[in-house]
């Protein structure tokens, strides 16, 4: 997979994981993890809500410009960029307009609400505030435009799912008349 990979998804759907795998499979690769740029907002961060402010969508669209930005350095430098984060609604095509590296190819991790809830339940860390995985599930499936490869990676381990993606690259790959 040459050129540069934006991973998308629900909380707890598996894009660390996977983008991390699918980096360590890639000869030259760099992991961009988006929630490392909002976690680097030491004081007045506004998090998403589901009232969400306009500082918060602000914010949020900062922290997409940062992640596409370290992705273009990474492949101007030979690497292929991972960028993973939730990127949900209409987000998802704009952060497809703001990373420059091509080709682009895009996953969206669309597991079913009761394996992102097991898989919630089974991590160390919390993806889920005041969201429930319900919400945030209906609004990838009703908003977010169907862009690249979707993928129901319920019953699938991440070696699988990396597996899938490279296999079907080819539908991942976003064409510049799309963007």
């Amino acid at each position: 997979m040459n050129g540069a990979v934006l991973i998308s998804g629900i909380s707890a759907a598996g894009k660390s994981t996977v983008a991390q795998a699918l980096a360590e499979r890639l000869p030259r690769a760099a992991h961009v993890r988006g929630d490392m740029f909002r976690r680097m907002v030491v004081s007045g961060r506004a998090d998403m809500t589901p009232e969400e402010s306009d500082e918060a969508v602000r914010q949020l669209h900062l922290r997409y410009r940062i992640a596409a930005t370290v992705a273009d350095l990474y492949f101007d430098a030979g690497f292929t960029p991972i960028v993973q984060d939730v990127i949900l609604g209409a987000d998802l095509e704009r952060c497809t307009k703001l990373i420059r590296a091509r080709p682009l190819h895009v996953v969206v991790l669309a597991p079913g609400v009761a394996a992102v809830e097991r898989r919630e339940r089974e991590r160390a860390k919390t993806g889920y505030g005041d969201w429930t995985v319900a919400d945030l599930d209906d609004a990838l499936r009703r908003d977010t435009p169907r862009l690249g490869l979707w993928l129901d990676s319920s019953r699938q381990t991440p070696d699988e799912t990396v597996d899938e993606i490279v296999s079907r690259a080819a539908e991942a790959r976003i064409e510049n008349d799309h963007i």
